[in-house]
């Protein structure tokens, strides 16, 4: 009969994952009201629409803003050595949104803008979700994605107060994955372990990359463990929500190792026949990891203890097996 010894070893495990592209949120960003006012042009006409950092993206028209301009207009006819009000009147322009470029505008044509460009600081699509505008009570309530995503929640026309959320751009160049990770691997993923995606709409476009950041909780829609993977999408185009596949190379420290067929599971208890004198005996160990044709041996065995090599072969379904430990 074969028999086997226990080996020492560090094993590269492989742990196979599912995932789903996701939106960076560290890269979501607002655009709102610096004042109160009433949208004269809309630029932004559909859901997410892609626009570039500086794109103009509506007029506004503000009566706080017009009257800061009056001020300042008034100052330089009547007060031109003033200095330090002037100074301030154009910083509270800066500060409620007009850039520097409609600031020397207004100083050039000696009169106020009837309504102002607003433009945009960040590159990004626009995107439905938090969305925030005033519904009938008075009261600011978040648009439901899923039932409208035909038409903007933002009109020509429409009011907005200060401070009010208007737009939300999503950065789309750069995204993450969040993996499923199983119970049974959840204590072998560490971060910076090595990690290949692979998209399954688009096979071709596999990549490598790292864990780099695991959620120290549940989420309440499933019961595994959640893993990040940063990359960039910029020219892989992976459409955000895609299912993926994907590869953990989790590095294991060394650990006592024997082939699977040597150990016979009886329910609750594993065991393996240990040799003997000139025969074997059941011999209870307790076990840990299990991957591919080798399984983890926490104790119950030495290095100089032999073991059969296939532990079925000395097994009978109908007997009853005495462990001793």
């Amino acid at each position: 009969i074969p028999v086997t010894t226990i080996k020492m070893a560090a094993q590269t495990i492989e742990i196979d994952a599912l995932g789903r592209v996701a939106y960076d949120t560290r890269l979501i960003n607002t655009i709102s009201a610096r004042v109160s006012g009433r949208i004269e042009k809309l630029y932004v006409k559909y859901r997410f629409q892609h626009i570039m950092k500086g794109d103009r993206i509506m007029d506004i028209y503000s009566p706080e803003l017009l009257t800061a301009e009056q001020d300042l207009l008034f100052l330089l006819k009547n007060d031109p050595d003033n200095s330090a009000f002037i100074n301030a009147a154009r910083q509270k322009l800066l500060l409620l949104g007009v850039s520097e470029s409609q600031l020397q505008q207004i100083e050039k044509n000696k009169k106020p803008a009837l309504s102002i460009a607003v433009y945009s600081n960040y590159s990004g699509h626009i995107h439905e979700a938090g969305n925030v505008m005033p519904s009938m009570n008075g009261s600011a309530e978040k648009m439901d994605v899923s039932r409208v995503t035909e038409e903007l929640p933002v009109k020509e026309g429409m009011y907005v107060e200060k401070g009010q959320t208007i737009f939300q751009l999503f950065n789309v160049e750069k995204s993450w994955v969040l993996l499923s990770i199983f119970p049974e691997y959840q204590g072998l993923i560490k971060i910076g372990d090595a990690v290949r995606i692979t998209p399954e709409t688009a096979p071709a476009k596999n990549f490598r990359a790292k864990i780099d950041f695991i959620e120290p909780f549940y989420r309440s829609e499933s019961k595994t463990l959640t893993a990040r993977v940063y990359f960039n999408n910029a020219e892989l185009q992976v459409p955000v929500g895609g299912q993926v596949r994907a590869t953990v190379f989790s590095s294991y420290n060394e650990a006592e190792w024997l082939p699977k067929d040597a150990v016979l599971s009886l329910g609750i208890d594993k065991v393996v026949f240990l040799k003997s004198g000139a025969g074997f005996k059941a011999h209870k160990i307790a076990t840990g990891l299990a991957y591919k044709d080798r399984i983890q041996i926490m104790s119950g065995l030495n290095e100089t203890d032999s073991v059969a090599a296939n532990a079925q072969f000395l097994s009978d379904s109908e007997s009853f097996i005495k462990v001793t430990n």
